[in-house]
């Protein structure tokens, strides 16, 4: 099969597009022929080094988020699915673990992750365990399906697993025009929430507004805190969702207001915050790390976004060939949303 890949560390040079050996179903699996890739920070950053995940090792097949046709089961799978539309939950728990047993294997610590730590959909032919490839409602496009498995799992798990977003509340998320914020975007609204977003340009925020945003502040010519406090009347948010970092951290502290909650999950723009902690405990703030979603909670996820009538958040579509190109929109920030790569 052809696959993009790289052999060593190294900047969007490294990426090659060759032909590999066809990956081999083990019993439980299947063989996805794929259709279309997603693109995550996560196949970049791994590619500069080093592997971020354990199990990482090279050369790898990058592709978390992957959508295609079951073209060959492994022993104990139904022949009959053979030909079945299917989008991939990436991440396989052990099942073996103390936390698998006790029903919490979002909190695995020996987790495969397709693409992040096995071969993933960057491959023409991608394998996975038959109960990781759910069925793609007819009325999707496979473009459509690809896009969705990291962002919408992350932004579900955030908001109302760890969370709690509840009807009315107002909630703000940074960085309007990512992947991640437009799908936080579009599930806050449809549970009944308000919707603030930030961003560097206008035109990162007429993105989140397409996607229904209610409210916008431009982080270069306004103060977060007090574009918020004169938006909700002094009250402050109820929750705030933070994939960045330190970047915005104490600022969304600020902008909550007493008995708020801080969601956070990512670290975009460091590892590393600074807090003043009479900010957080003199007004009961939750600080609230969102881990992993779980089995179940992916496959909920899928049926409420089938039925949702959500709207596209792919930016482009390009093909696997200029896998090159792709990291390099990503890593420019130029993208409005998810970069799908066919094959």
């Amino acid at each position: 099969m052809k696959a993009a890949l790289y052999r060593s560390h190294g900047g969007p040079e490294v990426l090659e597009y060759a032909e590999v050996p066809d990956p081999v179903p083990g019993p439980g699996d299947v063989v996805v022929r794929v259709a279309a890739v997603g693109l995550n920070r996560l196949d970049l950053l791994q590619r500069q080094g080093p592997g971020m995940m354990p199990g990482f090792s090279l050369p790898h097949i990058a592709g978390m988020d992957v959508a295609g046709e079951i073209v060959a089961t492994g022993a104990g799978v139904p022949a009959s699915r053979v030909g079945e539309r299917v989008v991939v939950n990436p991440a396989i728990a052990c099942g073996r673990c103390d936390f698998c047993r006790r029903g919490m294997d979002h909190l695995c610590g020996e987790k495969a992750v397709v693409g992040g730590n096995r071969a993933g959909g960057y491959g023409a032919l991608c394998v996975v365990p038959a109960t990781h490839a759910h069925h793609v409602a007819d009325h999707v496009d496979l473009v459509e399906a690809a896009a969705m498995p990291t962002v919408y799992s992350l932004a579900w798990h955030a908001l109302f697993e760890t969370g709690r977003l509840a009807i009315g509340e107002t909630l703000m998320v940074h960085a309007a025009a990512s992947g991640v914020t437009t799908a936080a975007v579009q599930l806050a609204k449809r549970a009944g929430a308000r919707v603030i977003v930030t961003a560097r340009t206008d035109e990162e925020l007429d993105h989140a507004r397409r996607h229904g945003a209610d409210e916008f502040i431009n982080t270069t010519e306004k103060d977060v805190v007090a574009a918020v406090m004169d938006l909700t009347r002094g009250r402050g948010v109820d929750m705030v969702f933070d994939h960045l970092g330190p970047a915005l951290f104490s600022e969304s502290v600020r902008s909550l207001r007493p008995k708020g909650r801080l969601v956070f999950c990512g670290t975009t723009t460091g590892a590393t915050v600074q807090l003043l902690l009479p900010e957080v405990y003199r007004f009961g703030v939750a600080l609230l790390g969102s881990e992993s979603y779980g089995f179940e909670e992916f496959a909920r996820m899928l049926e409420y976004c089938w039925d949702a009538g959500l709207t596209s958040m792919v930016d482009r579509v390009l093909p696997i060939s200029e896998v090159a190109t792709a990291h390099e929109l990503m890593a420019s920030d130029a993208l409005r949303g998810k970069l799908v790569m066919t094959h």
